[in-house]
């Protein structure tokens, strides 16, 4: 039942290592095009506005850059609320910084080599050795930048991974079956508690987004918490008739089993939350 997010980047074969992973336990594999369209679905989003949350389209930042905290909180939801499905290998750029810290999966890094990076993303993207080393490096700084604008992570700090794996180190098909066996061993550790508490954060993602979506509560701050479907969300500011107006959209929500919203004031949010 665990989940292996996996961050993508150019020339670490990390699509074929996620499929290999995939195959071998028997789980779903989502990528982050998939996600992105899904997103693009629900939310009734444009996909090219999305690029700026979990890929390379720099064009759109400037474009998009008021509406950034909703599509990040869009993508977020879309991909927490998969994640609770459980049984799932999940690659993109920022998908291993959107899986929380509760014991139900493997956050991974992939790196490698820069010349063995540079030889794969020539061979897949037909590009001059010098060129494709140009590409590599200018992704992992141009990535690294925006993941840190947007969530305040440094996505290189090998703090915030559960594994870190040179993918050039052993043949992808070792690769995947320790990826593999790690899996097994986190379905075995995690409790029906903490499984709770992950569904307990997709729900929490999927308020948060409906609240954003709504044309009249979009720009307002909330605090939004959940333990088992009871929902609380606190606010400044949310007196009639505009409580009754959040208590609705929330209800709205599958899996929410009952809602507080309570008109005081909240700490500061968590950059990664913020939205």
């Amino acid at each position: 039942m665990a989940i292996i997010a996996i961050t993508q980047h150019v020339g670490m074969r990390g699509a074929n290592l996620a499929r290999l992973t995939a195959e071998r336990l028997g789980y779903r594999l989502l990528t982050s095009e998939q996600l992105v369209a899904a997103t693009s679905r629900t939310y009734n989003v444009p996909a090219e506005a999305l690029a700026i949350v979990d890929e390379r389209r720099t064009t759109f930042w400037t474009r998009f850059k008021t509406d950034t905290g909703r599509f990040t909180a869009f993508f977020r939801a879309v991909v927490l609320k998969e994640m609770a499905r459980d049984q799932l290998v999940v690659i993109g750029r920022s998908v291993a910084q959107i899986l929380p810290e509760l014991g139900c999966g493997l956050r991974v890094r992939l790196c490698g080599p820069l010349k063995e990076r540079t030889r794969v993303a020539a061979a897949e993207e037909k590009l001059t050795t010098a060129l494709a080393e140009a590409r590599v490096r200018d992704y992992d700084r141009e990535v690294r930048a925006r993941i840190q604008t947007l969530f305040g992570i440094d996505i290189d700090d090998p703090s915030s991974y559960n594994l870190v794996l040179n993918v050039f180190a052993v043949p992808l098909e070792s690769s995947a079956a320790l990826l593999a066996s790690f899996a097994g061993e986190v379905d075995r550790a995690a409790t029906a508690e903490q499984w709770g508490r992950m569904r307990d954060a997709a729900l929490v993602a999927e308020i948060r987004a409906a609240l954003l979506s709504h044309p009249k509560l979009g720009n307002a701050p909330f605090r939004v918490q959940c333990s088992g479907g009871a929902v609380q969300v606190v606010g400044l500011g949310i007196v009639p008739p505009w409580d009754d107006m959040v208590g609705e959209v929330v209800r709205r929500v599958k899996g929410v089993k009952s809602v507080q919203v309570l008109n005081q004031d909240m700490p500061p949010p968590d950059p990664w939350q913020a939205y």
